[in-house]
């Protein structure tokens, strides 16, 4: 069994595990990782009121427990009575968090550095040194890059959209972990050879109550910060979320030990859920072919209509494609958040699931998370004037109306389950009010066993399909979608989308092994890329085909060989 050897010196406690070396400093807040950091071990805990600021450090406290080892580094602050930074050491890992104590409403929470003005004088922000070249993220962003250099950001959020700077929200949340390396890669999506330095989040859902994790390099340096928007409130104490540092042979091995430490640690489900047979079947979603046929003439929402649909499925039956599941996409509904059906696009949308259950297939509606559209404000989290801004699942009233939904979803139009979709529609803001005290990837979290449970105590085998691939999240979604494709690495180049959703693929498996994976299929840059993706699907999890006519980018023409070869391809014919 390995153990952690401690040796002091007058200025140092020299830590060896076998799994790393550790150079703590009895005499300023920071400790050497050998080989990959130098650990700034100063924090801060801005509030409501206030940034923080240390005015004094103290020497570090050693305590040893069995195996364990424990290094408190008080700090002398402005906006707690009292805040200490605790680095634990066991033979495996190195765990950083911060306590305080006192009164405040969080803001912004910053750990591997923060304000100060030291022992020294000097003042300012400061950062913990880095030493590796690259960083992994396990958020598919754009610029498409699954590693990049050390010097640039990273956002693990539930925040986004396609606006510039925002599009890092495909996976919301992803597992909350970074990954560092000594090389940086050649390709888009090419992982590294040799060592990997893991840092991940360990924390369950009542404490992720911040919207987005950010990892921020500046010359040579970098911290992370934790946004909690001052919606957390402190009364006593309270502890941040650890950072977990640990040696990794790959970035794949990284988020396995990251659900593996949350589990260990009762922070995350290790049950396997149940799969119905059923969810296991090919999948037709009817969004490409919307945005195909609408061709930048019409907006593809107004194409999501019985006939249309019925119009592409004949297609492709006729060439051995009968999907076990359809997915009606947007916009089936007359507004988002009551999820009445357009009678005038989905006609007897009841006798047409029916038939489709006679045929032996299956139907999702599309769900759009988040949307207040059609909710009383009352049931909505508001803005500073009072408007809706999004549904609010702390709030009793919109979990019954909820409830109703599914009843009527589900039970009386005979629906199937959901593809839950907008996760990343957060609604961020300081000033925003919630009827509850939940907020950030918890309150996502709230939002979705919402969903997840009332649909369940409808129809027990109701599939829930989400594109939230973090561990804690295990409970609230039956399979893990890849979502939309996106274009061009950081030189301007397309990145083929088979690239791409493998790489996605590998992140979802790993931080959710137990839970099937719709490979989606949208948007495509060209048929080329549609056939080779297609191709690659059934090895990747549950094959989904959105084109049934052609390319909406490209206007390219879907020929019935190409929905032949699909076919053989995936063992429909």
């Amino acid at each position: 069994m390995s153990s952690v050897r401690i040796t002091t010196t007058d200025t140092a406690y020299h830590l060896d595990s076998g799994h790393y070396h550790l150079t703590v400093s009895r005499t300023d807040p920071s400790a050497e990782l050998v080989g990959w950091m130098t650990l700034n071990l100063l924090a801060s805990v801005d509030t409501r009121g206030g940034r923080d600021e240390t005015y004094e450090t103290l020497p570090p406290v050693l305590v040893e427990r069995g195996n364990v080892a424990v290094f408190d580094f008080p700090q002398r602050t402005t906006e707690w009575d009292a805040k200490t930074v605790r680095l634990t050491c066991t033979p495996e890992t190195i765990a950083l968090e911060v306590r305080v104590e006192g009164h405040g409403v969080l803001g912004d929470v910053t750990l591997m550095g923060g304000r100060a003005v030291l022992n020294t004088r000097a003042a300012g922000t400061f950062r913990s040194g880095v030493h590796a070249r690259g960083v992994f993220s396990p958020t598919p962003a754009h610029p498409v890059r699954a590693v990049r250099p050390v010097s640039a950001p990273v956002a693990l959020t539930v925040i986004g959209d396609a606006s510039p700077g925002r599009l890092h929200a495909v996976f919301s949340p992803p597992p909350l972990v970074l990954a560092f390396c000594k090389d940086e890669p050649d390709g888009a999506t090419d992982i590294p050879d040799g060592a990997w330095l893991a840092a991940s989040v360990r924390a369950g859902i009542d404490g992720l109550t911040f919207t987005e994790l950010t990892y921020e390099p500046l010359d040579g340096g970098a911290l992370l910060r934790f946004d909690y928007e001052c919606h957390t409130e402190v009364r006593g104490s309270w502890t941040s979320p650890a950072v977990v540092f640990r040696a990794a042979s790959s970035p794949w091995e990284a988020i396995t030990q990251h659900r593996a430490d949350l589990v260990e640690h009762g922070l995350a489900p290790s049950a396997v859920p149940e799969r119905a047979e059923w969810w296991s079947r090919p999948i037709f979603c009817g969004w490409g072919a919307q945005c195909a046929r609408a061709a930048g003439s019409v907006s593809p929402v107004e194409l999501s209509r019985r006939d249309l649909y019925d119009e592409w499925l004949d297609r492709l039956a006729g060439h051995g494609i009968v999907p076990g599941t359809i997915v009606i996409d947007d916009r089936w509904q007359l507004t988002y958040g009551d999820c009445e059906p357009d009678e005038a696009k989905w006609p007897a949308l009841r006798e047409w699931i029916a038939d489709r259950h006679a045929r032996g297939q299956r139907v999702l509606l599309w769900w759009r998370a988040w949307s207040a559209d059609g909710l009383p404000p009352e049931e909505c989290v508001t803005d500073a004037g009072g408007r809706p801004v999004a549904a609010d699942p702390s709030n009793p009233a919109y979990r019954l109306r909820v409830r109703a939904i599914m009843e009527r979803l589900l039970g009386d139009l005979g629906a199937d389950g959901f593809k839950i979709d907008f996760t990343q529609w957060f609604p961020s803001g300081s000033h925003l009010k919630a009827h509850g005290t939940t907020w950030g990837i918890a309150l996502l979290h709230e939002l979705l066993a919402t969903l997840y449970d009332a649909a369940k105590q409808v129809k027990p085998d109701a599939l829930m399909i989400t594109h939230t691939p973090h561990p804690a999240f295990a409970d609230v979604s039956d399979m893990i979608r890849l979502n939309d494709v996106l274009e061009y690495d950081a030189r301007g180049d397309l990145v083929p989308a088979v690239d791409q959703l493998r790489y996605r693929h590998s992140v979802a498996t790993h931080a959710m092994p137990h839970h099937l994976i719709d490979t989606d299929q949208w948007p495509m840059p060209s048929r080329a890329d549609w056939l080779a993706y297609a191709r690659a699907q059934p090895a990747l999890g549950v094959p989904a085909l959105y084109y049934v006519e052609r390319i909406d980018n490209t206007g390219e023409p879907i020929t019935g060989a190409d929905l032949d070869q699909v076919a053989a391809w995936w063992g429909l014919r």
